[in-house]
């Protein structure tokens, strides 16, 4: 499992779900479906339906790989920052029972308000 108390996932852009398709579907349940997908250089966030799956890559061919599943059940509250003129990049936050906070930085140019609406549409 990825060490969220001191790991960060920084620089997050969209990114079209094909990036992860390949990988992530294999792990999908019978309907649940991919809703949008962000990437680092190397990680990246995968939003489906029914949770929030984090992709660490690991070593330096990029063939170890961890999986974090963060179903939204378990999402007791969430925070977005949005990009300013100095900060320039937008932060989520998410508290999960049993885990605590995780936390995503994502480009500024990402629309952390549709971020915030998927969540809310499974946490509500």
């Amino acid at each position: 499992m990825i060490d969220f108390k001191n790991a960060t996932f920084l620089k997050l852009k969209l990114v079209n779900n094909s990036e992860f398709e390949k990988v992530i579907t294999p792990m999908l349940i019978n309907g649940e479906s991919i809703i949008s997908s962000y990437k680092t250089v190397r990680d990246g966030v995968v939003f489906t339906n029914k949770r929030i799956i984090s992709i660490n890559v690991q070593g330096l061919t990029g063939t170890k790989k961890d999986f974090t599943s963060l179903p939204y059940s378990k999402i007791n509250a969430y925070s977005v920052e949005t990009a300013g003129t100095i900060d320039l990049d937008s932060e989520l936050e998410m508290w999960f029972s049993g885990l605590g906070k995780v936390k995503f930085e994502f480009k500024s140019n990402s629309n952390v308000t549709e971020i915030c609406k998927i969540i809310s549409t499974f946490v509500l």
